[in-house]
């Protein structure tokens, strides 16, 4: 008798406990990440919007306890808590600004603390159009 060989392709993957686990088919292709980074507003909006969820559900009890488990300080955590005073609008632009390519963001938070600090929110959304680059 002769020796039978079978040939098949095996693919391997990481399951639980980063044991390798066979597959029949291959991964799909991960998908493309977008060029660029993130503008870092939008990062701290987003981060001022969890900040605020943490408290109303009580994960948190306050900026305090925040800014310990942050390790940074309690001024800083008033300065992202602050985000959520702008405009509905202007807190999602800022969540929704274009990746940054190279270079700096063009917007920052040093230009949006003069706007945060005004409550009427039809004199922000001028300060806001002001700001904003031609779309």
């Amino acid at each position: 008798m002769r020796p039978i060989s079978i040939k098949k392709e095996v693919y391997f993957t990481r399951g639980p406990h980063t044991r390798k686990v066979m597959q029949d088919s291959p991964p799909p292709e991960p998908s493309p990440v977008p060029e660029g980074r993130i503008p870092r507003i939008s990062r701290l909006m987003a981060l001022a919007i969890r900040f605020d969820r943490l408290i109303k559900e009580g994960e948190i009890t306050d900026q305090a306890d925040l800014a310990r488990l942050g390790h940074v300080s309690r001024a800083r955590v008033t300065q992202i808590m602050n985000l959520l005073q702008l405009a509905p609008e202007i807190q999602e632009a800022l969540l929704f600004l274009p990746r940054t390519a190279k270079g700096r963001d063009p917007i920052r938070e040093t230009h949006i603390r003069p706007i945060v600090g005004i409550l009427d929110w039809r004199k922000q959304r001028k300060l806001w159009n002001c700001l904003i680059p031609v779309r």
